[in-house]
């Protein structure tokens, strides 16, 4: 089909073409991504996990103070739905992330699905909390030795929810910082140093927790270095999404979990 446009010194024919289409991008999984409105990494992980050209995905982000304090964390439930709306909401999504570990906690992981689906009824959801305990689950992990970049208010809420949902926390350390932005400064390198102080005996692994941290590229050091599993809150979540979605392909570079 031909239009002819006139733009007073001469017509212009405009062809119209047939393009070819298939199911847009992310044809083995599309995952919707909640991450905080201050957090620097979390989003930058999770993406350079997903396997290019096959899972997708969409990003939103959720209102939230920089400083990290219980009642900062439980405020974002107030706009998790919202959030949600936002990504790509005439277009298939698969799964929804929500992208905060110690957030989660505050709020609760079903009330975190709950606000998520009241966006997008019936879609599949994680946040690193779940993700983390489905790896547990996956790798026999029984007990942990856990590092956080967290205050103490928050760090103790950690401790508490572990040990209720019945994970022995064998030793546990902090950077003890209080804003999203610090965390995100904290290299990798540091991050391994840091993991490397954990008492191990009595673990089956490492956790290291926070999106908000750039933890990822210090798995498959820190697994060589100890010999066993360490779980970080991106790789978990990106792992779990995946699953979720029905991609079920090995990952290389992020350590064990994501070759599951």
């Amino acid at each position: 089909m031909t239009i002819a446009v006139d733009r007073g010194e001469g017509r212009v024919e405009i062809r119209r073409l047939r393009p070819e289409m298939d199911a847009g991008p992310g044809p083995q999984g599309r995952i919707g991504l909640i991450a905080l409105s201050s957090d620097n990494v979390g989003e930058y992980d999770f993406v350079r996990i997903l396997p290019p050209g096959e899972v997708a995905c969409f990003t939103s982000r959720v209102t939230n103070a920089n400083t990290i304090t219980l009642a900062s964390l439980k405020a974002m439930e107030e706009d998790l739905t919202r959030a949600a709306r936002m990504i790509v909401p005439e277009s298939r999504i698969d799964v929804f992330a929500y992208s905060c570990t110690s957030g989660t906690m505050m709020i609760g992981e079903e009330r975190v699905f709950e606000l998520l689906r009241a966006a997008r009824p019936g879609v599949a959801c994680t946040t690193p909390v779940t993700a983390a305990f489905a790896a547990f689950e996956k790798l026999g992990v029984r007990s942990v030795a856990v590092l956080t970049p967290y205050p103490d208010e928050v760090n103790a809420y950690v401790l508490d929810y572990f040990e209720g949902r019945g994970i022995t926390v064998v030793d546990f350390a902090s950077f003890g910082l209080d804003t999203d932005t610090d965390m995100g400064r904290v290299t990798p390198l540091s991050v391994r140093r840091a993991a490397l102080t954990l008492k191990r005996n009595g673990a089956d692994a490492i956790f290291v927790s926070c999106t908000g941290l750039r933890a990822v590229d210090a798995v498959a050091p820190l697994e060589a270095e100890t010999g066993m599993p360490v779980v970080t809150s991106n790789q978990a979540m990106a792992w779990h999404a995946m699953r979720l979605a029905g991609y079920d392909a090995p990952v290389e570079g992020f350590g064990r979990l994501l070759r599951l």
